[in-house]
């Protein structure tokens, strides 16, 4: 059994612009950033000019931030200020800035210019919302500019004549703007991904949450049509009764009477069951059952051929538990534990060789539900791992994504449970969730 992570290779859309939220980055905030850096820009060069008296071509320079600015407001007023970019047209976007930083910085010094550092900012935007394909494209293109600015660049102006500063000095700045390139996109962009990833699972975690609630309420509809169907279908019962005792036996309508008779009584017990059903409602979060009726409900759908599931109710949780025998929990039927009991049910059913043993153990302090399977078991280096968003045992099969455990194990910490991992001596996984009565209410 191994554990894959598992990451959406379709996750940055490369589609065309639009108002799409999926897409990864908004216009606006790509704008704004532009705008902030060209004011930056525009103030750094007044002050070198002005107040540091250095001879700069600020004609020059001026046309080259006048460019950008004037780039920035046809997107925005082409585009609209709610549209999204693709990855790709982000990347652009991005480029751009470096292209137009790199020429400022040629006309002014190159990597002896303090203000070469603000090269680092484009890529940092980049390992914050795109894809990784486009950071390192991004990294290359700010190494090469930084190589070419090394070698190529007007002098920086400086009281007293040009600034002309010691190869070694120069080739030190060059290696450790690389580094910080390269260091920077590659931690952001990790910490980045963790909190997409995180925020994809979570929204997993709520659709499936959504999922158990509407399959709760559409139970709910059946039991109040059972209810409500009930009388008159007494009343049918009735008088097919009365006809039947009217009706000579040798006469053409007695076998459609008859047969009315049978459908009634049909009817009579799926309504019965559905209400009966109403009573262990599986999502209801006004019912209580007792845990181990709980437990039935959410492995009835997973027996299959092959794999046997056994429910043992085994009482005392812990041995050393003082006192007098406790009677079983009875405990609500949120959404949220049917849920997560037949993930976990599920996953021991697909490893399992021969049996599943479920045991709903229970003492005066708390209780626990305890899935063990005959499969292979968990590896014992990744015990660690499991229960973290996109990592699965059965990543790659039919689409599976790995988030499974994560939904359960967050819904039961929702309502009080400790998930936890082990593997069995004599062989196989063991899943228990625990809950403290103090926690649990």
């Amino acid at each position: 059994m191994s554990i894959i992570e598992n990451r959406d290779p379709a996750r940055f859309s490369t589609r065309g612009d639009g108002d799409d939220p999926g897409l990864p980055v908004s216009l606006r905030t790509l704008a704004n950033i532009r705008w902030v850096a060209l004011g930056g820009q525009v103030a750094a060069l007044l002050f070198v000019r002005f107040g540091l008296g250095f001879e700069l071509e600020m004609s020059i320079c001026f046309a080259v931030v006048a460019i950008s600015a004037v780039l920035n407001v046809y997107v925005q007023v082409g585009r609209g200020a709610q549209a999204r970019l693709s990855d790709q047209r982000a990347a652009l976007f991005l480029a751009f800035d470096i292209t137009q930083l790199s020429i400022l910085l040629y006309l002014t010094g190159g990597l002896s210019n303090p203000f070469a550092l603000l090269m680092l900012a484009p890529v940092t935007v980049s390992a914050s919302i795109l894809s990784f394909s486009s950071t390192v494209r991004l990294c290359l293109m700010v190494l090469i500019a930084a190589t070419i600015l090394m070698v190529w660049h007007r002098p920086l102006p400086w009281s007293g004549g040009e600034l002309i500063l010691p190869t070694t000095y120069v080739i030190g700045l060059w290696t450790a703007l690389v580094i910080a390139v390269l260091f920077i996109a590659a931690y952001i962009w990790r910490v980045a991904a963790e909190a997409r990833d995180m925020s994809e699972a979570l929204a997993a975690m709520h659709e499936a949450l959504s999922r158990e609630q509407r399959m709760s309420a559409l139970g709910g509809l059946a039991a109040a049509a059972a209810h409500e169907l009930g009388s008159p279908l007494s009343t049918i019962a009735v008088i097919a009764t009365e006809l039947a005792r009217d009706v000579p036996p040798d006469s053409e309508l007695a076998e459609d009477v008859a047969l009315l008779q049978s459908e009634t009584g049909r009817c009579r017990e799926i309504l019965t069951r559905l209400s009966r059903d109403q009573a262990l409602d599986e999502g209801s979060a006004l019912n209580e059952a007792p845990l181990s009726a709980i437990v039935q409900t959410a492995a009835d759908e997973y027996q299959r051929d092959g794999v046997e599931i056994i429910i043992e109710r085994q009482g005392q949780l812990s041995e050393e538990e003082a006192g007098p025998p406790v009677a079983e929990p009875t405990v609500i039927m949120d959404p949220e534990l049917l849920h997560s009991l037949r993930t976990l049910i599920h996953n021991a059913t697909q490893f399992a060789n021969e049996t599943v043993e479920i045991s709903v153990n229970w003492d005066g302090q708390g209780y626990a539900v305890i899935v063990e399977d005959d499969g292979p078991g968990f590896p014992i280096i990744l015990l660690d791992r499991l229960g973290e968003p996109y990592v699965s045992t059965r990543a790659g099969q039919d689409g599976h994504m790995g988030l499974g455990v994560f939904i359960a194990k967050t819904l039961l910490r929702r309502i009080g449970g400790d998930l936890r991992f082990a593997n069995r001596p004599e062989g196989g996984a063991r899943v228990s969730v625990h809950w403290h009565r103090a926690d649990s209410g």
